[in-house]
């Protein structure tokens, strides 16, 4: 994910990291390349249809703003729900790692028992990014789980929920020992299920698109009504046509772009979701808790600015 503090209003004309632009500058070159054969036999072809009539455009174009305002709406809504997801699973790992700290006792059994429920909740963080994001987990979670657990999670769909059932277990066991009484164990439990509520939230997102036709529709709307400009505006615009109809058409597809990049939040575009910043970062706050060592990792998303 792209974040840069505020910069000039000049320079920000320019920025070429993070913009959908490069992706764009096929299809714009395409369209000013038919703009300029358009002016360049413009006599030629009014004399076989004459120019379009504005009026269609206004009436379609606005239609299609109303219609793309919809979709980043619903796209960036998408986008936000899933920030907040992750937002909610860094606020309760915090607080179950801080409960563990606070009361639960620092001999030697219990110590080593609280460094791997605060290393398993991290794993999941990490099992629940890689499994958004249709990747391999292992490098992350091999660090911070056992051998034996490892060997567990192979083959498993759902290592997150297999993690979050594990740091169950071990609340349980807590109770049976009277380590913690019935109300710690209902206020942990209550974050564990927070954990099922968080998970299941991201896979709504993840598992659930905008509906493809509602995309095909939308996409071929724009790129028509874009290559028809020329054959209304040629006249009037003349050779300034190709680069005030480029300019209309990347505002069109630009807004397009990016809401199919916000539409899955969890992805590795550039204004996607910064998960690897954001496992590291509960990992690195819940250890800080119990104050276990961190490893400074190197960052991964290296697109991802502060």
């Amino acid at each position: 994910m792209i974040i840069r503090k505020k910069t000039n209003w000049f320079w920000m004309l320019f920025i070429w990291r993070g913009s959908v632009l490069p992706k764009l500058l096929p299809r714009l070159a395409a369209l000013f390349l038919f703009t300029s054969v358009v002016v360049y036999f413009k006599s030629y072809l009014d004399k076989y249809h004459g120019e379009l009539s504005t009026n269609i455009y206004t009436l379609f174009g606005i239609a299609l703003a109303i219609f793309l305002g919809f979709r980043n709406t619903v796209s960036y809504d998408r986008f936000w729900e899933g920030r907040k997801l992750w937002g909610a699973l860094l606020n309760h790992t915090r607080s179950l790692a801080q409960q563990v700290h606070n009361f639960i006792p620092d001999d030697a059994r219990h110590k080593e028992e609280k460094t791997i429920f605060i290393q398993q909740m991290s794993a999941m963080a990490y099992a629940l990014n890689h499994q958004l994001r249709a990747t391999d987990p292992t490098t992350d979670i091999s660090r911070l789980l056992s051998p034996a657990f490892i060997k567990k999670l192979e083959g498993i769909e759902y290592k997150p929920v297999i993690i979050m059932r594990q740091l169950g277990a071990q609340i349980n066991q807590w109770k049976q020992r009277g380590t913690i009484d019935t109300v710690l164990q209902v206020a942990m439990d209550n974050h564990l299920t927070a954990f099922s509520d968080i998970i299941g939230g991201c896979e709504r997102i993840a598992g659930t698109p905008i509906p493809f036709s509602y995309n095909v529709l939308l996409h071929r709307t724009i790129y028509i009504y874009c290559f028809l400009l020329p054959l209304g505006f040629a006249n009037s615009l003349g050779w300034y046509a190709p680069f005030i109809i480029t300019f209309v058409a990347y505002t069109f597809t630009a807004l397009e772009a990016i809401a199919d990049e916000l539409e899955d939040p969890f992805g590795n575009m550039q204004n996607d979701l910064p998960l690897d910043a954001i496992s590291a970062n509960i990992e690195r706050t819940i250890a800080e808790i119990e104050e276990l060592p961190v490893e400074q990792k190197k960052q991964q998303e290296s697109f991802f600015i502060t």
